[in-house]
């Protein structure tokens, strides 16, 4: 597992080294003239110019980019071309609030999907038919219509919650909560849809294996069977879609942080990218592949570990 986790890394590192020289040299190719965004449409041509020295753009891109990574290396992404803030701060600034999002939408998902995914597959029926025709709709439906909806009546209607804005985990825990509820609730949908059905999926072809019914034929209580044998045999593919799903919220968060006014990285990439405010896209690609990188490692680990056949030595 050791080596394993070494080859991935190594790997990874690679893989963030080409994307990073792919991204910086497709933001290279269009002439967006920043001197003249940054100093107006009516600023000399002379200070326009000067400016885009200033930033380092009269060089040739390769340049650039190395100078980018030779600084990125040691820690520094630089400063943002239209606000003078330190990327790094800024990022941190609004990272709180995206990962709130994310990390509250993984445990929604685990959780409602393995309770469904295991009673739909333990319970045939009824009850199987329900989270089928759930899964269906839930991952067909668009996110934006389900954030909708959920601000319509949980927030208009109602008023149970805040239809924008976000309070700080640090200020005010019921505040923090109230805020998050309903994006979480809204990207939570189609997460759960999709794994609840690949864990019906797995606990029924798992049931169908002889051992269970050696289990089953011994005498030990089905709730045994199903929760220390079954499921942790049928977890490994639930996890990987599970991955997948936390890899496909980057995604989504773009749109539900915009809707709610939440000051996260999703709304952050939307503002920058339309500016062309390359050390923080740059910053912002990075911590995306950083990421994805991350959260593929830490499910092959923990499929390794929950299924000894499928550990890489």
């Amino acid at each position: 597992m050791a080596a394993f986790v070494a080859r991935r890394t190594a790997a990874g590192a690679f893989l963030v080294l080409v994307i990073s020289f792919l991204s910086y040299t497709l933001l290279s190719i269009p002439d967006l003239d920043v001197g003249r965004q940054l100093l107006g449409q009516n600023a000399a041509q002379e200070l326009v110019d000067a400016k885009n020295a200033e930033l380092g753009l009269d060089r040739p891109a390769l340049v650039q980019y190395l100078d980018w990574l030779a600084h990125a290396v040691r820690g520094d992404l630089g400063t943002s071309w239209f606000t003078s803030e330190d990327v790094l701060q800024a990022i941190a600034n609004r990272l709180p609030v995206t990962l709130s999002l994310m990390v509250g939408v993984t445990l929604l998902t685990a959780v409602v999907s393995f309770l469904l995914g295991v009673w739909a597959g333990v319970r045939r029926g009824a009850v199987d038919r329900f989270v089928q025709i759930f899964s269906v709709i839930g991952y067909a439906l668009p996110n934006f219509l389900v954030t909708l909806v959920l601000v319509l009546v949980f927030a208009v209607h109602l008023r149970w919650f805040p239809a924008i804005g976000y309070v700080g985990l640090g200020e005010s825990f019921p505040g923090w909560l109230s805020t998050i509820a309903l994006p979480v609730t809204a990207l939570s949908v189609g997460a759960v849809a999709g794994v609840a059905q690949q864990v019906r999926s797995s606990v029924i072809e798992v049931l169908r294996q002889d051992y269970v019914r050696t289990l089953r034929a011994r005498g030990l209580p089905p709730s045994r069977i199903v929760f220390r044998h079954v499921l942790r045999n049928a977890s490994a593919p639930a996890l990987a879609v599970l991955g997948m799903q936390f890899v496909g919220l980057l995604g989504g968060a773009v749109l539900v942080e915009q809707i709610f006014g939440l000051p996260g990285i999703g709304s952050m990439t939307v503002t920058y990218t339309t500016r062309g405010d390359i050390p923080i896209i740059m910053a912002l690609v990075m911590l995306t592949v950083i990421g994805v990188i991350a959260i593929n490692l830490v499910v092959d680990i923990l499929i390794g570990w929950l299924n000894p056949k499928g550990r890489i030595a």
